[in-house]
């Protein structure tokens, strides 16, 4: 005798098979971060189900993380969560990578000047002098990643006076040729003004995060960055055991 499947047994399959065949895609890079899903109404065409049946797919990946339900967008996978170590300079480009996603970026500024009070306090220098002024957007695939802003101490790196940061963005740049001996993490959360809502693509208002790194070699100052990153896709994480102060 042949066993009926239950109408509830048909649905609940029929929920799991959508919500892993969208697993899938999203998992293997078929359908990589910023992807539209397709709507409700699609997907209840493409697996002849009802559209709760697909709504509770859609609820369970998002609760999972892999996708973002947008009011008048839609769904969209999400980009993963970026986690950077406190105690330790992160290459942008690695950190980009990581996530599986290509890497580029642009120099939007590039100024050699005086030193002003704010640049002075900035980079502890002590009394005024040269310095290149650096404004550059990380991406992370099409989607702005991070903004760059960083002013470089001409004294301690004369030759990047003459760099055009055309391979290597300028914190790469600086870590290949530059030792540091010591360096400082300012850690501070910020809603974006008007020009770091336009830099990452993102609303007026949205939460940031923002590291400010300062290095030294030895006593001189070399560099002052100010990296500024969407919230909701960054972390930052420390390790550390009961003797470390």
């Amino acid at each position: 005798m042949t066993q009926q499947s239950s109408p509830e047994n048909v649905t609940k399959s029929l929920g799991q098979r959508i919500l892993s065949d969208i697993e899938r895609r999203i998992l293997s890079g078929e359908w990589p971060p910023g992807h539209r899903i397709p709507f409700e109404y699609e997907l209840t065409a493409a697996y002849g189900c009802s559209r709760m049946t697909v709504n509770k797919a859609l609820t369970q990946l998002a609760k999972a993380g892999l996708i973002e339900r947008r009011r008048k967008v839609g769904s969209v996978v999400t980009r993963p969560l970026t986690q950077s170590a406190v105690l330790q300079i992160q290459d942008i480009r690695t950190e980009v990578l990581e996530l599986g996603l290509p890497y580029r970026f642009d120099l939007t500024q590039r100024r050699l000047r005086k030193s002003n009070a704010i640049d002075r306090a900035n980079l502890d220098l002590r009394r005024p002098g040269n310095v290149l002024a650096l404004t550059c957007r990380h991406f992370a695939g099409n989607k702005p990643f991070c903004l760059e802003e960083r002013i470089i101490n001409l004294s301690a790196v004369p030759e990047a006076a003459d760099e055009a940061f055309g391979e290597d963005a300028p914190g790469a740049w600086l870590v290949k040729r530059v030792p540091w001996s010591r360096a400082e993490h300012t850690i501070r959360a910020m809603a974006a003004d008007e020009d770091v809502a336009a830099a990452l693509s993102v609303p007026k208002g949205t939460a940031c995060l923002v590291i400010e790194r300062r290095t030294w070699s030895g006593d001189q100052p070399i560099t002052h960055a100010r990296l500024t990153y969407e919230g909701s896709t960054y972390a930052l994480v420390a390790r550390f055991t009961p003797g470390q102060s």
